[in-house]
């Protein structure tokens, strides 16, 4: 996968205010290409609240978000970025390969076949499955191949690793060190300890 060496993305004095209550401020981040973001913090300490600033969800109180050194809505950001939340946001009533398929027709084609990104997150057996008769490991895995089978240069990544075994979360591991060694980024949150050889990580601490 082909990436930009000049690929950066910056946060810039933000600030988020909720319900009255300051959740983060004078926020300052820099993540260039190859590295990974970690957003640690309790239950709403503005872990998600950030991933949905960066996302363009909603509106930073104060502060600004460029992308490769322009302001992300002056820049190609939302096309280079791709996001899965606490929902895995699949289709129930779509077959694992119907979902790739819409996947695919609404992104740029990645470095991976829909076939070869159901081999790496091991559903190669179910392209024909229902999603909704797929366990919670199984869709969370579905909704991480999509990140392989389109190009995007940064993930967020909201708990990526709920509902997976030990197992699926050494696989997403190895994918996520993967894309960056390829040259991606990611921001991700998660109360897993991330263990990503090779791979710069940042950590930010919201209390």
């Amino acid at each position: 996968m082909a990436q930009q060496p000049t690929s950066v993305l910056e946060g810039i004095n933000l600030s988020c205010i909720r319900d009255d209550r300051v959740l983060f401020e004078n926020l300052n981040f820099r993540l260039p290409a190859g590295q990974t973001l970690l957003l640690e913090g309790k239950n709403g300490s503005g872990k998600t609240s950030l991933l949905r600033i960066l996302c363009g969800f909603r509106e930073a109180d104060t502060g600004q978000i460029h992308w490769c050194g322009e302001i992300i809505d002056d820049s190609p950001y939302y096309a280079d970025m791709a996001y899965v939340g606490h929902l895995d946001g699949v289709k129930k009533e779509l077959t694992v390969l119907e979902n790739l398929k819409v996947s695919l027709a609404l992104a740029k084609p990645g470095a991976y076949s829909i076939q070869h990104a159901l081999a790496k997150v091991q559903l190669s057996a179910y392209d024909d499955a229902l999603v909704q008769t797929l366990s919670a490991g199984q869709k969370r895995r579905l909704s991480l191949a999509r990140l392989l089978i389109t190009r995007n240069i940064l993930w967020i990544l909201d708990e990526p690793f709920t509902s997976l075994d030990k197992q699926g979360i050494a696989l997403i591991e190895v994918l996520m060190t993967e894309h960056c060694a390829s040259g991606g980024m990611i921001v991700l949150t998660s109360h897993h300890d991330i263990a990503l050889p090779d791979v710069s990580v940042q950590r930010i601490h919201l209390s």
